[in-house]
């Protein structure tokens, strides 16, 4: 479908600062916290990943919708960010596997949408005040009422969203003859994480995000995961407990992003927000164990201490981010533990962290063995 007339819209950000653009074709307004994603590619698979709801997703690749959508570059299901602003959207599409075009699949979910935002300027002002509460609109001639609606959103530090986007029953993935069986907790799980298992002769079971231990221990399997998600890892009690339950007996136990900070947590290692997080598809890692360096996807706005990581009687930092320092894996020295803060599946971005998969997966054989 296409859209003739293109109403002006806004965005507005929690200190009042504004933003102005288009429609493009979609009416409303959408709330959540404002961040950004560096990323030049793989903007279907951005928009479904759990890890970002509750967010105004800001594209910094000058060109969104040009390769239209496909049914199958999804890591959810249905689009899970809040809404987007973009600089250049394109109403058409050039793709031969395309099956439409991205303004249908926004229409479908309903997703307000704005662009011919100045991109650049909003994410530099971003990168200086931090990360913050923002709300984008068509209804540019209300900005007192949309001030009001924007000063009653959450703020994100202390705020759980795993329950909006976990599984409501457990379900399986992969060959039901395979020879690994993993529990995994859903607290916003991507399906490129279990595809990676599955394909890697797993068969898993995927648990709500409040699965106690006993519950996933009831399909008695050879290792757990704890997945990545969305919001502050502190409120996620009952996922602690259960982590602190597994790492207590000693039993396989690997964490992406959310499930990382979690697993810290259950260490008693604390986390914080970051100033604006690192989202994106090219962030350098360095593995303190190997020395080499790897081209990492990553999307988290919360961290956890380093300090508090390296006073861990316990715990060895594996992984730093290069940019900052920030703690980007860690694993247990005397249990059978690792987490890693970024994105090995990727989708989208670079496969130099594949191999943690395979590491998890040699964790569990040699616990087999």
């Amino acid at each position: 479908m296409k859209y003739q007339t293109r109403k002006k819209a806004l965005v507005l950000l929690a200190d009042g600062t504004i933003f102005y653009g288009k429609s493009i074709g979609i009416e409303g307004t959408a709330t959540g916290e404002i961040c950004f994603n560096t990323g030049m590619t793989g903007y279907q698979e951005i928009f479904t990943d759990p890890s970002y709801f509750g967010q105004l997703m800001v594209a910094t690749n000058a060109h969104i919708g040009n390769y239209g959508v496909n049914n199958e570059e999804v890591e959810s299901e249905g689009i899970k960010i809040s809404g987007l602003i973009c600089r250049n959207f394109s109403f058409t599409h050039s793709r031969v596997d395309s099956d439409g075009n991205l303004l249908d699949w926004f229409v479908k979910h309903n997703l307000v949408a704005i662009s011919d935002v100045d991109t650049r300027a909003l994410v530099s002002y971003i990168r200086e005040n931090g990360a913050m509460n923002a709300i984008i609109s068509t209804e540019v001639d209300k900005i007192d009422e949309l001030k009001k609606q924007l000063a009653e959103i959450p703020n994100m530090e202390g705020l759980e969203l795993a329950s909006k986007v976990s599984t409501k029953e457990p379900y399986f993935v992969g060959d039901e003859n395979a020879q690994i069986k993993i529990s995994a907790l859903d607290i916003g799980i991507k399906k490129n994480i279990l595809r990676n298992l599955a394909k890697r002769g797993a068969y898993i079971k995927v648990y709500p995000y409040n699965a106690s231990f006993e519950q996933m221990s009831d399909f008695n399997p050879d290792g757990y995961f704890i997945s990545n998600g969305p919001g502050d890892p502190e409120p996620l009690v009952e996922a602690q407990k259960t982590a602190k339950e597994i790492i207590e007996k000693d039993l396989p136990l690997f964490g992406i992003c959310l499930g990382h900070q979690v697993i810290a947590l259950a260490n008693g290692i604390s986390t914080y927000k970051m100033h604006n997080g690192h989202r994106g598809i090219n962030h350098p890692v360095k593995n303190l164990l190997t020395g080499k360096g790897e081209i990492t996807s990553q999307n988290h706005g919360f961290a956890i201490n380093r300090e508090e990581t390296e006073a861990h009687p316990d715990v060895e930092i594996t992984h730093v981010h290069l940019n900052d320092n920030t703690v980007a894996g860690i694993r247990m020295k005397s249990k059978n533990v690792f987490s890693v803060q970024y994105h090995p599946e990727a989708s989208p971005g670079p496969h130099d962290a594949e191999y943690l998969f395979d590491q998890f997966i040699e964790n569990i054989k040699k616990v087999k063995a």
